[in-house]
């Protein structure tokens, strides 16, 4: 996969080191508008992992001087992830922040999603549209909306935990989070998104959500119906081998940590 360096972004020395990376593809149309409105007094840099757009991506984020790697063709939405954390690492964050430069999400609220982690309360944050409101009332569809409930649920039973969602495409981790979890043996596609989470549940990290508003219109990236389904059944096939998995009856190396764990606090 070929890379392109490009400038820094961001604004001063900011403490912890904020990285933002953008998994973009055909993000043309919105990539500017997500980028201004980033709070540039709390991300440090920002980068952007471009998955072989053919629109006005690249030309968008070069005029922005974002620091950017590009995929010689696209290999996916968990392939493109994989890079961009790759990279925040390389780059020394101490947070990392997946925001998408779709516009679907605010990216003012970033120093709101990474609280819990500077304050030591989380080491993943998860930005939900379920949390408060209501997600309908805000364009997300029905069948949508039915389908993250569902599975959601599903979800929470599986990894004892007591989220009003999981599939969000807002995130914060902290660094220690990406280097101890295997997340270059998830999959390439969608459902990398829920291999993580099951990856971090695994390895008992902490993890809160705080409730984020949420935009659906013509340029937002959105899944159709039929790849829903099929995007949920994937996501069933995860929680069946991580309950294996965690029971012991089959070991998985998706979720197996790669270094020794801390000791963690109670």
């Amino acid at each position: 996969m070929p890379t392109e360096a490009g400038g820094g972004a961001g604004g001063g020395a900011a403490q912890p080191k904020v990285v933002v990376v953008m998994p973009a593809y055909n993000a043309g149309r919105t990539l500017r508008m997500t980028y201004e409105e980033l709070p540039k007094d709390t991300v440090s840099l920002v980068i952007l992992v471009d998955d072989g757009s053919t629109d006005a991506t690249l030309d968008v984020a070069r005029q922005l001087g974002l620091e950017i790697f590009v995929h010689n063709r696209n290999y996916g939405y968990g392939a493109n992830q994989k890079t961009c954390y790759a990279e925040a690492l390389r780059a020394g964050a101490e947070i990392v922040v997946m925001v998408h430069p779709d516009y679907q999400y605010d990216p003012r609220l970033v120093p709101r999603l990474i609280e819990p982690i500077v304050r030591g309360e989380a080491d993943v944050v998860l930005g939900s549209r379920l949390k408060e409101g209501s997600a309908l009332a805000q364009g997300m569809p029905w069948w949508k909306y039915v389908s993250n409930r569902f599975l959601t649920g599903i979800e929470n039973r599986v990894f004892g935990l007591a989220l009003s969602e999981f599939h969000t495409g807002y995130r914060a981790f902290r660094r220690d989070v990406l280097e101890t979890i295997n997340f270059g043996a998830n999959s390439d596609g969608f459902v990398f998104d829920q291999e993580i989470v099951a990856q971090v549940v695994a390895a008992r990290f902490r993890i809160a959500e705080i409730a984020v508003p949420t935009r659906y219109f013509p340029e937002a990236s959105s899944a159709n119906f039929w790849a829903s389904v099929g995007y949920g059944l994937r996501i069933l096939a995860v929680l069946f081998w991580y309950t294996l998995h965690r029971r012991g009856f089959r070991r998985s190396r998706r979720f197996d940590s790669l270094r020794a764990r801390y000791t963690r606090l109670p």
